[in-house]
Parts: C-alpha cells; sequence; structure tokens
C-alpha cells in the first residue's frame, strides 16, 4: 500500500509540473559563445571539450528551474554503438542551466545529438549538436600525407623537368644562345627556357652561370628574367586544371613510354610524362590529408591572419625559399584553396612572396660570381620586390579583376563537383596576371633599369679571379648537360688562350737573356694544369649523365682538347722552359741563320696554335682542314731544317756548334707542339660535315 501510494505522489507532481511547463510556453537556448548552428570537431573516442549545455526560459525571458530535459543521439556512424551520454535526463538548475557530458564512440564520422523538453513539444522545443568526429591518429595522417605529398610533388616536377630538358637536349642551348638585345625575344627565351626547367629560380642560376662565363651580357638578361617569371605561371596553370583523377593513367602512360622504348628521345618524353603523374598524384594525396584542416578552428584562425597582406608576403617568401620553388610552395596555396580554406585576397599576398622568395636561389648562387653575375641576382629580386610594392596597394582591385576573367562556379562544373573548384583557377589566374602586367611595366624602361643596377653595383678595377679558380664552371648546372657543356667549352678557351700565351712567350729566353720570363711560365703552367684537372673533374661527372649520343661526343672532344692544350703546355713548361734555363745558364748563342729559322718556325707553331683555339671555339670543317695541312707541310719541312742547320756544322760556325743539340731539339719540340695543335683540329672536326663553299682564307704562315 505504501509503495503504490509513493507511485501515484510521483505521477501526481510530475503531471502537475509539466502543467505548469505547458503554461509557462517554455523554449530551450544555448549559450552565446555556444551556437550550436554548425558542426564540432573533435577525435573519435573522446568527450567533448565542453558539457553539452542548454537553457530553459518562459515567454517573458526568465529561467524555468526543474524543467525536464532529454539528451539523446539521433544519428551516429555506422556500427557505431559506444557512444556514452552521462545524464540522458537531467532537470534544470535554479538559472535553467541543463547539461551533460558526451564520449564520442571509437569510429569517425558525423554524429548528431538533441537535446529537448521532456513530453513538451511546442516552439524551441529542441535542439540539436552535430559533432564531426575525426580518425584517432589524423594529426599524424596529416603530417604524413603533407609531407609524403610533397615529396611526391616535387620529385613529379623533378622528373618533369629533367625530361623535358633531355628531350630538348642542345636545343635549349641554342634557344639561350639566341638571346639578344630585342627585349621581346629575350622575354620569349625566358618563358621557354622556364617552361622547360620548371623553375625561374633553375633559370636566373643559368643566367648567373652564363654572364659569369662571357656568354650573355646583363643587359640581354633582363628580358630573360622578366620572362621566366611568366614561365612559371604556365606550371601554375597546368597544376590548376585539377587532373588529380586521371594521375594514375598519366603515370601508367609515362611508364610505358619510359620503359618499353628503345628511343632515347620518347624516353625522355616518357620521363617527362610520368614525373606530371607523379606531381599530381602528390597533389591529390596532399588535397586528401589537408581535409581535416577545413574543420580545425586553430588551422583557420591562422589562415584568417594571412589575409593580413605583409604576413602573408613573409609566410610566402619563408616557404618559397624554404623548398627553392615558387611552383610548389604556389601548388600548396592551389591545395588550400581546393579545401576552401583560403580566399583568393588571402592567396594573392602568397603569390606575392613566392614571387619574391625565388630571388634567394639566385642571390645565393650569385655569391662568388663576378659583378655582372651579381647583377643579375639584383635585378631579379630588383623586380620581383617593387612589382609587389606597387600591386600590394591594389590587391582588391587585382582580386576583383581576376573574378572577372576567371571561370564562375557553374562553368568549373565539368571539372569538379567541388563547391571551392574554382578558386584554384582564380589563383592561378592572379599569379599571371602579376607577372604579365610585371613584364608589361618593365619591358619599356629595361635601359634604365640596367643603368640603376650599374650604379648600384659599379665595376671594381681591382676585381680579379684567384690564378688558382676556375672562372665559368658551375656545379648546379650538370644536370642540364647542355649547358654545363658551354661553361666547360668557356673554361678550356680561357685556358687555351693561355697556353697560347705561353708558346709566344717561350721564344724569348732562347734569344735574350729575361729569366723572369721563365718565372711567368712555369706560373701560367701551374694555374694551367690546376683549372685543366678542375675541368675534366666536371666533365667527368656531365658524362655521368643520361646524354644522348651527340652530348655525349661533345662531352668527350672538349675534355680531349682540354687534355691536349695542357700537354702543349707541359712541353713547354717541361722541356723548352729547362732548354731556354740551360741556354742562360751557359750563355749559348745562336747563329744568325738559325735563329733567323727557329723564329720563322716558332712563328708557325704559334699561329697553329691560334687555329686550333679557332677550330675549337666554333668548328668549321675548312679550318680543321687548314690546321691538318699546315701541319703535314710543316712535318715535311723538318728534315729540311735539319739539313739546313747541318751545312753550318760542315762550315764549322762556332755559334752552329755550341747550339747543336738544342737547335734540334727546338725543332723537334716546335713539331710536338704543332701535332698537339693538329690532333685538337681532328677531335674537332668529328663533330662536322663537309662544308659546300670552301673559306677563302690565306694559306700563309
Amino acid at each position: 500500500m505504501k509503495k503504490l501510494f509513493f507511485i501515484i505522489l510521483f505521477f501526481s507532481i510530475f503531471f502537475s509540473a509539466s502543467a505548469k511547463i505547458d503554461s509557462l510556453k517554455p523554449s530551450l537556448k544555448v549559450p552565446e559563445a555556444k551556437r550550436y548552428t554548425e558542426s564540432l570537431f573533435t577525435t573519435a573516442g573522446k568527450y567533448l571539450d565542453e558539457p553539452f549545455t542548454v537553457f530553459v526560459i518562459d515567454s517573458s525571458k526568465k529561467p524555468i528551474p526543474a524543467a525536464p530535459i532529454l539528451f539523446e543521439l539521433i544519428s551516429h556512424p555506422e556500427n557505431e554503438h559506444k557512444t556514452k551520454i552521462e545524464k540522458s535526463l537531467s532537470f534544470t538548475d535554479s538559472t535553467g542551466k541543463a547539461e551533460t557530458n558526451i564520449r564520442l564512440g571509437e569510429t569517425d564520422g558525423t554524429y548528431i545529438f538533441s537535446a529537448r523538453i521532456k513530453d513538451y513539444y511546442g516552439d524551441g522545443s529542441q535542439v540539436y549538436l552535430t559533432v564531426v568526429a575525426r580518425e584517432k591518429s589524423w594529426v599524424l595522417l596529416l603530417v604524413s600525407g603533407i609531407i609524403g605529398g610533397l615529396g611526391l610533388f616535387l620529385f613529379g616536377m623533378y622528373m618533369l623537368s629533367e625530361g623535358l630538358k633531355k628531350a630538348a637536349g642542345s636545343k635549349m642551348r641554342n634557344i639561350l644562345n639566341k638571346a639578344t638585345n630585342n627585349r621581346f625575344v629575350a622575354v620569349g627565351i625566358g618563358t621557354l627556357i622556364t617552361i622547360i626547367v620548371q623553375s625561374s629560380s633553375a633559370t636566373t642560376v643559368m643566367l648567373v652561370s652564363f654572364v659569369q662565363a662571357n656568354l650573355l651580357t646583363f643587359v640581354q638578361t633582363l628580358g630573360v628574367i622578366l620572362g621566366a617569371g611568366i614561365g612559371t605561371t604556365i606550371t601554375l596553370q597546368l597544376i590548376a586544371f585539377k587532373i588529380t583523377d586521371f594521375a594514375l593513367l598519366i603515370i601508367g602512360l609515362g611508364f610505358i613510354l619510359y620503359f618499353f622504348t628503345k628511343s632515347k628521345k620518347i624516353k625522355s618524353v616518357g620521363e617527362a610524362v610520368l614525373g606530371f603523374g607523379i606531381l599530381f598524384y602528390g597533389m591529390h594525396i596532399m588535397s586528401t590529408a589537408m581535409v581535416p584542416l577545413r574543420t580545425f578552428p586553430l588551422f583557420i584562425d591562422i589562415l584568417l591572419q594571412l589575409e593580413n597582406p605583409i604576413l602573408g608576403i613573409l609566410v610566402g617568401t619563408i616557404i618559397t625559399a624554404l623548398i627553392q620553388s615558387s611552383a610548389a610552395s604556389l601548388g600548396l596555396v592551389l591545395i588550400l584553396g581546393m579545401q576552401g580554406l583560403i580566399t583568393l585576397e588571402a592567396a594573392i599576398p602568397l603569390i606575392f612572396g613566392a614571387n619574391i622568395g625565388t630571388s634567394v636561389t639566385a642571390i645565393l648562387a650569385s655569391i662568388n660570381s663576378n659583378r655582372d653575375a651579381k647583377r643579375v641576382a639584383v635585378a631579379h629580386t630588383l623586380f620581383k620586390v617593387v612589382a609587389v610594392i606597387i600591386f600590394l596597394w591594389f590587391i582588391p582591385s587585382l582580386a576583383e579583376f581576376v573574378r572577372i576573367i576567371s571561370p564562375t562556379i557553374d562553368s568549373m562544373d565539368f571539372i569538379s563537383d567541388s563547391e571551392f573548384a574554382y578558386i584554384p583557377r582564380q589563383i592561378a589566374n592572379a599569379h599571371t596576371v602579376f607577372n604579365l602586367l610585371s613584364t608589361l611595366i618593365y619591358l619599356p624602361f629595361l635601359t634604365p633599369i640596367s643603368k640603376l643596377i650599374f650604379k648600384l653595383l659599379p665595376d671594381k678595377p681591382e676585381e680579379e679571379i684567384s690564378p688558382y679558380e676556375t672562372k665559368f664552371l658551375e656545379d648546379s648546372l650538370i644536370t642540364t648537360p647542355s649547358l654545363a657543356l658551354n661553361l666547360a667549352k668557356a673554361e678550356v678557351l680561357n685556358f687555351a688562350k693561355k697556353v697560347k700565351t705561353m708558346t709566344e712567350m717561350i721564344i724569348i729566353p732562347f734569344f735574350e737573356d729575361k729569366p723572369e720570363v721563365l718565372g711567368e711560365i712555369k706560373e701560367l703552367e701551374k694555374e694551367i694544369d690546376f683549372v685543366q684537372y678542375k675541368t675534366a673533374k666536371y666533365l667527368t661527372k656531365i658524362s655521368q649523365q643520361d646524354l644522348d649520343e651527340s652530348t655525349a661526343e661533345e662531352s668527350f672532344q672538349i675534355l680531349q682538347c682540354s687534355a691536349e692544350f695542357e700537354l702543349i703546355a707541359d712541353l713547354i713548361s717541361s722541356r723548352l722552359r729547362m732548354l731556354a734555363k740551360k741556354r742562360i745558364k751557359y750563355n749559348l748563342t745562336f747563329s744568325e741563320e738559325g735563329k733567323a729559322e727557329l723564329t720563322k718556325f716558332h712563328t708557325q707553331t704559334v699561329k697553329q696554335v691560334a687555329r686550333a683555339i679557332d677550330v675549337f671555339k666554333e668548328t668549321k670543317f675548312e679550318r680543321g682542314k687548314k690546321l691538318e695541312r699546315k701541319y703535314q707541310k710543316y712535318k715535311a719541312g723538318e728534315l729540311d731544317l735539319k739539313r739546313a742547320h747541318f751545312e753550318r756544322l760542315r762550315q764549322d760556325i762556332p755559334e752552329a756548334i755550341q747550339t747543336n743539340e738544342m737547335h734540334l731539339e727546338l725543332i723537334d719540340l716546335f713539331l710536338r707542339i704543332n701535332r698537339h695543335a693538329a690532333t685538337i683540329g681532328r677531335i674537332m672536326m668529328g663533330a662536322v660535315e663537309p662544308e659546300n663553299g670552301n673559306e677563302t682564307e690565306s694559306d700563309e704562315g
């Protein structure tokens, strides 16, 4: 009886409370700081950071105490049964507040909870809380996805660049060699080279090396630098197409071309296609890994800070300087855009920073270079920094213009079903517009700009290259063999001219008492030995690259010719110099007739060395034939020279007798120099076909 009494009493109180609540027309509210209008995000298997809290108020907005609130799970991931609501039924306190702690299940996905006033179904009687649970190891997956994806992206860019460079071969060098004072041609060349090497930084480093090697003038490089900026926009435009769904298909096609064809040209194209596919697959991995960041409040807050242009420029500069690729850093910006994590206004400062960051590589490459090479790096930096300063004030206008010229959401449906598919294209277009407008602004003023840079970095007459340093070799270009060979050839030409100087000087101490000349010759030979050794090592490194037949043959020719020039220097320093030293020591004198004959043969020998340098510098079949023809003529005349000397011995001329051995050895050594010079001609003639028209060169000397 007593038990029955309490049950009746409970229901009486409960129904009277319910009737009271109904009469107050209550409604559920959530705290101002906890508006559950959007999803919350946390890790699966963990408690929510804060309780699910609601307030019950009456029509006059006064709190209702003791109101019964039901907390329920109304939707969860499939096969999830471990979600825990600590208080499914809770009563409001004196402030009208009711709350409960919630622990999510072990499965990642979307959970929907509700809070409602029990047995009341009026307006405002229920609120919902949506929670998205991430996988427990989401941070590890995020980091590994970004690092691994970026690694694949950069490796793909490397393979793409290598494949294009090999496919282009010596044509790329020919393109650079055509850089003229025509600024529009130079811009086109810079654009084309950057498309091939996939990096404006790499193009600028090439320019530094070519100016260092005197293969281009500083003024010629200005248009090429502007074109390099445009070249990077082509790469980004391709990346922005977001064809990641076809990445594996592209990789498969590249694999077939690279591994199942015999033609080196097709293999190179296959390598480029394979790299292109890997690049996009890396982007796909990074994009997938970044999906959780769309709902990570801290990361979103950080990205919101990038709306500050100065901070955005700084971040873009640092990232690009670290990974030394503006295409890679802007690729990351595109991925943020794909996920809707960044607006166009926030992306533009990052674009500006990426453009400035590319100049860091060129500055580092120019540190130990000559004055003109330093000017190239300064020009590149100046172009980028000044352009950023100009456009910094027009970011809203630039963004609006880009939106006008870019595809709309509807027109991007065929590319992607993502609501953010249009943002990457806008980012790529902003980069293109920035570089095109910068180029148009600078082009009319290249001459005054070059004068300004000359004032900033004037010539230093005392600036000299150490005699025991190479002047032109640049290790950064070894992976681009066709361009590296240009530098190796310039280095050989430089020391070949010193070999000619040694050849000219060596006759002096045989007829005059000038021992100081012997010291100069010895120093020159030491320098030539050092430079030839360094050049040979450089050419060996080039030969270890994947070369086509013509490039491999050119590498061999330069290596062999450098050895022949060095052998001439050795002959002069070790044999002729010692003979001259002996003549001075014993005060020996040649007869007047002998002196005239030796002087003539020496002059002919100097001319042969000069011809060898000309043939090495610019191979022409007729010049090479003339070099060989002269050698055969001098070889045939060897006996005539020795017979003339023999006649003087028969005439008992004292000077001829005392210099007998020296005279004959001089003839032999001069002829050996001629033979090395002719060998250079034979080596180089292997590179050319006979010309249709004979050159009208004098056959004298």
